[in-house]
């Protein structure tokens, strides 16, 4: 191994095992599925150290750019929060879950003393050069020895979009329907809370009421504010209170809005 790659394991093992920490506990699906992609990116430029480079490339752009982001669209989709993990809805899970970790780590931790202890390192110059290189060896493996688990793979994932997609459509049918502008606009007058509409910028209105006219900026009655019901009504008939409600008695000062001289 060279001071390169002694180096690069160094800086990038910690990344990546941070990134699978992050994922492990992380409370937050999506924010975890971000933790993994951390440590997949990692992954992939070691694969490229170790004289692999169309692994890395697979594994940054297939199951990183490909993969990873499909997991994130279907988390989005379905808008799982992080209140849905403290929910066990399969009994026994948790139990389940505890016996597999350690049966993995049990595993893992065989496997890697093994491979520093009964396994001799030989590199990979032969079969880069060799039955057209690793893309050819590769391809070969993969379509020959591991061609049933490289379609249950792809089956597994067409099922698991396939399953988002239904708990996509069956959880928006649970969400109260998004209110119309006529509903907004009927709720609004039948709880009283504000009939008329907010004044617009630059129109000064010292009520929302629509008996009371909105003054323009240069102090002059805003025509659009007059109710029309209002300015229909004979003003003759009107008292002296009513007409200053109505806007006939209202005398607009064009110096309102400028304050004093001073």
């Amino acid at each position: 191994m060279s001071t390169g790659e002694k180096i690069t394991f160094w800086v990038l093992g910690p990344l990546a095992l941070a990134g699978a920490l992050g994922m492990l506990f992380s409370r937050n699906a999506v924010h975890s599925a971000l933790w993994l992609v951390l440590t997949m990116l990692n992954l992939g430029v070691m694969y490229m150290v170790q004289q692999a480079p169309f692994l890395g490339f697979v594994q940054i752009i297939v199951y990183t750019g490909a993969i990873m982001m499909l997991f994130l669209f279907v988390l989005m989709m379905v808008g799982r929060d992080s209140s849905d993990s403290v929910v066990e809805v399969i009994r026994g899970q948790r139990l389940a879950a505890a016996f597999l970790g350690i049966g993995f780590a049990v595993l893992l931790v065989s496997s890697i003393a093994r491979s520093l202890t009964a396994v001799t390192p030989v590199g990979l110059v032969e079969p880069n050069t060799t039955n057209g290189g690793n893309v050819g060896n590769i391809g070969q493996k993969l379509f020959t020895d591991y061609l049933f688990p490289f379609e249950l793979t792809s089956a597994l994932l067409i099922t698991a979009a396939l399953g988002a997609m239904i708990l996509a459509f069956v959880g928006r049918d649970g969400k109260p329907a998004k209110k119309t502008q006529r509903e907004l606009v009927e709720e609004r007058f039948q709880d009283g809370t504000r009939v008329g509409s907010i004044p617009g910028p630059g129109v000064f209105a010292t009520a929302n009421s629509v008996a009371t006219p909105a003054l323009l900026p240069d102090g002059s009655v805003s025509q659009e504010s007059l109710f029309e019901v209002i300015e229909a009504t004979d003003k003759s008939t009107l008292s002296d209170d009513v007409a200053e409600v109505a806007g006939t008695g209202h005398q607009p000062d064009p110096h309102a809005l400028k304050g004093s001289e001073s």
